[in-house]
């Protein structure tokens, strides 16, 4: 039976009256500013509360991986952030330096971000997965004065290629003893270094396309964004308790598991373990999850499963759902719906921009495919370059490259090392986000693909993930990856890379089936030509197939940077 294209939303769909729509004005005078004047994120997340009525209100309930259960107050946050600030100002780390941070998601990550943020220093999580020369690469681009790791990934993933990064003056091991040590003798207590919206505060890394990672710098003045966007695409309440799934080695887990649920003062679910279905569906049970945010992999992971597994547990409390990291499937979207009772709120933003742009928000009908409309405050438009130049694409449907109005107080303020590259993002005031989308005459925003992902076959231009939505709606079908493979005759011609789910084999009787499927939904210029099943597709740990990994694959091309690379798959 086909299945509606919009989902309806009514007044009984809402647990909770949603959120109104705020600006940025709103959202400065929600927050309290630094005494004195000016404005830092870890005052906002952790020593206001601490000052204030949610002083006992927990923070952080940490789950361990073997079992270990601990719950953070605001005012035991606010203490760790200061010790740790105390331990950075006593090694000179201040305004201008830049402090790694290479942990596991352990309770003293929290501490040593916000300990760095009061410090004035601009802080960059690394991926515990990374390996030694992304971590060197990394360290050496932000001139990085301070590290702090945990003894086991600093002999695994440091020590090694310690000689190599010039800057580093001090590795701290957050669970050695000398360091509990000294943490436990330090005040708990710290006059936070005046910031102001423009000094440095985050300096997050995005893979590039060739060689090196981009580092975009982002500034405290974000906190207004990432502040505004939970309340209003999150939908996060005093009461919540939140579950970001996302590492804070990527900005998802920057901004949505660390710096936006302190900011609205709500208890943060911190789950150490790696992904586990049964142990998700637990943590949302046994937790109370409310409000839970993650990641199109992770949906097709839990898709995979099945859903009898899904059954077996309860979510009582959970009342919105969202992903973010590419764009969610359809199906996806309807699974949530049927499987978990909710649907799935798909948004959109990137590294560059800090926080969320585009969103499905609470109150709104969801058209399953679409990331939503912009948020309060946000401009977005869809353009086509001409030379240094944009001209607005004003007819619905019309597909070109998604552009925002710059300026949102998210903004990335720069590439590290990399001006030039960064004046190139905008034209005409607009940032050029290098995504092709179009926009429907309710004014949905529709992801096309990236500028460099789409397809040209015989003068058709074909996004990628219009063809992975049509083959995931295929009972048989966990996950694909479309690329374009060079054809003499027509340009290129479309190839999928498909992952099954459990119970089906790869054999060419399925791989028929799939081409038939494919070519009914998309039509034959449309519709890929091959299909090559694998066990698992490359996918950053942010949950975006790495199509240009594919490609290069496929055609034997160099990989550029695999840094982010979540498995050899």
């Amino acid at each position: 039976m086909p299945r509606a294209p919009i989902i309806r939303k009514s007044p009984a769909d809402l647990r909770v009256p949603p959120n109104p729509p705020i600006g940025w004005q709103e959202a400065r005078r929600a927050l309290a500013g630094l005494p004195g004047g000016g404005v830092n994120i870890a005052y906002e997340a952790a020593d206001r509360h601490a000052q204030g009525p949610r002083a006992g209100h927990v923070a952080l309930r940490w789950l361990g991986a073997a079992g270990e259960r601990r719950e953070i107050t605001y005012a035991e946050l606010a203490a760790l952030s200061s010790r740790w600030a105390q331990l950075f100002a006593a090694r000179g780390v201040g305004k201008g330096d830049a402090v790694f941070v290479l942990c596991g998601r352990i309770p003293d990550l929290y501490g040593a971000v916000l300990g760095a943020l009061k410090c004035g220093a601009a802080v960059s999580p690394l991926f515990s997965a990374f390996g030694p020369e992304p971590i060197a690469t990394r360290v050496n681009l932000g001139r990085g004065k301070a590290l702090v790791a945990t003894a086991s990934l600093y002999e695994r993933k440091i020590a090694k290629v310690r000689g190599e990064m010039p800057t580093l003056a001090h590795v701290l091991l957050a669970d050695s003893p000398e360091v509990r040590a000294e943490l436990a003798r330090l005040p708990a207590t710290f006059e936070i270094v005046r910031t102001g919206p423009e000094d440095p505060s985050f300096i997050h890394f995005t893979s590039g396309t060739t060689g090196m990672p981009k580092g975009a710098v982002h500034v405290h003045g974000a906190v207004v964004a990432h502040y505004a966007s939970a309340a209003v695409a999150l939908d996060l309440h005093p009461e919540d308790v939140f579950w970001c799934t996302a590492d804070p080695g990527w900005v998802t887990g920057t901004a949505y598991g660390i710096v936006a649920p302190l900011v609205h003062g709500v208890t943060s679910i911190v789950d150490e373990a790696d992904f586990d279905a049964a142990r998700w569906y637990r943590i949302l049970q046994d937790e109370g999850v409310t409000v839970w945010y993650t990641a199109p992999t992770a949906v097709r992971m839990l898709m995979k499963a099945g859903a009898d597994l899904a059954r077996q547990y309860a979510r009582p409390k959970l009342r919105f759902v969202a992903s973010v990291g590419e764009p969610l499937n359809p199906e996806a979207v309807w699974w949530g719906l049927e499987t978990l009772g909710l649907p799935i709120h798909d948004n959109w933003w990137q590294t560059e921009t800090g926080a969320i742009m585009i969103a499905n928000t609470a109150a709104m009908d969801i058209k399953p495919g679409s990331m939503g409309k912009p948020l309060p405050g946000v401009e977005a438009a869809i353009v086509r370059r001409t030379g240094g130049s944009v001209t607005l694409v004003e007819r619905a449907g019309e597909e070109g490259e998604l552009a925002l109005r710059a300026g949102w107080p998210s903004m990335f303020r720069g590439y590290l090392g990399q001006e030039e590259r960064y004046r190139k993002c905008f034209a005409d005031g607009w940032y050029l986000t290098g995504d092709l989308a179009r926009r429907d005459t309710d004014g949905y925003f529709w992801f096309v693909g990236r500028a460099d992902d789409v397809i040209k076959s015989a003068g058709h231009l074909i996004g990628p993930f219009e063809v992975e939505s049509a083959l995931m709606e295929h009972p048989a079908v966990a996950e694909a990856g479309v690329i374009g493979k060079p054809d003499p005759v027509v340009g290129e011609v479309v190839k999928a890379f498909v992952s099954l789910k459990t119970g089906y084999a790869p054999d060419e009787t399925l791989k028929k089936e799939l081409l038939a499927h494919a070519r009914k939904r998309l039509g034959a210029a449309v519709a890929p030509k091959e299909i090559e099943f694998a066990p698992a597709l490359p996918r950053t740990r942010s949950g975006k197939i790495m199509r240009r990994l594919l490609k290069a694959r496929e055609l034997g091309l160099p990989e550029g940077d695999t840094s982010t690379l979540e498995s050899p798959a």
